[in-house]
């Protein structure tokens, strides 16, 4: 673990072992979330209760999965970034922080088009719904906080402690529909227990929240190799790389 720690100090390490990940995640995003979707959304039976309407599951629960992912894994980078200064934590964190706010945002909206047919209406300050948008607000204010300084070193700190201790809301979230009375359905399947679906139904969404975590660590990997370069390009290595392209 130290060993993999002391090579992420150097970002010409990361720069060029991402380039070697990267495309097989690429790949793998593509193949995972063309099946799911395909076998999802046509080859999946109706629910008994909500018909068709279900399907946007395939969406919404790789969504808020993803965004509670993200959000602890931007809070982990800061822990690293403020315990060890390892720049390239921070550049991760940095590059995660849009595409979780993106994917609440997107699990936000499609629980709202799929509460409709389903509670009868777009919103209700539920437990978990609530707890999600205080999640978006998180996000909000860790991109902000990263703008609201002069010192990049400055906002990078602050952004880091507002994820470390955001990340409280997380446990919150999972575990609302226990907590308190909500109208949103406990989890659909856990690694523990039984799924609360039949095979056909939640083995493409199985497969849809692996194709969203395999296009987030692409696309992350993708977004720290542009930040590295932004923030590195006074390195030699930089220099001489851009001169060979």
């Amino acid at each position: 673990m130290w060993a993999f720690i002391n090579k992420l100090r150097s970002p010409k390490w990361f720069y060029a072992i991402s380039a070697r990940l990267q495309p097989w995640f690429w790949a793998l995003a593509a193949i995972l979330i063309v099946t799911g979707t395909v076998w999802g959304l046509a080859f999946a039976p109706a629910d008994y209760q909500q018909g068709n309407s279900f399907r946007i599951i395939y969406v919404h629960v790789p969504a808020a999965f993803l965004a509670q992912s993200i959000f602890v894994s931007m809070a982990v980078a800061g822990f690293v970034f403020m315990v060890w200064k390892i720049k390239v934590a921070d550049m991760a964190a940095t590059v995660m922080a849009p595409l979780g706010a993106a994917m609440t945002f997107v699990s936000l909206f499609s629980g709202a088009v799929w509460g409709v047919p389903t509670w009868g209406t777009w919103w209700m300050w539920d437990a978990r719904l609530t707890s999600m948008l205080i999640l978006l607000f998180l996000y909000l204010g860790v991109i902000a906080l990263r703008g609201a300084f002069s010192s990049r070193d400055s906002g990078s700190r602050a952004a880091s402690v507002l994820a470390m201790v955001g990340v409280i809301n997380i446990p919150i979230i999972k575990y609302s529909v226990e907590w308190w009375y909500t109208l949103h359905q406990p989890a659909t399947f856990t690694v523990t227990g039984r799924a609360a679906m039949p095979t056909e139904m939640w083995v493409p969404l199985l497969i849809m929240v692996l194709g969203f975590y395999s296009f987030f660590i692409a696309l992350t990997l993708m977004r720290t190799r542009n930040e590295i370069l932004r923030r590195e390009s006074n390195k030699r290595w930089v220099r001489e790389l851009a001169q060979e392209t």
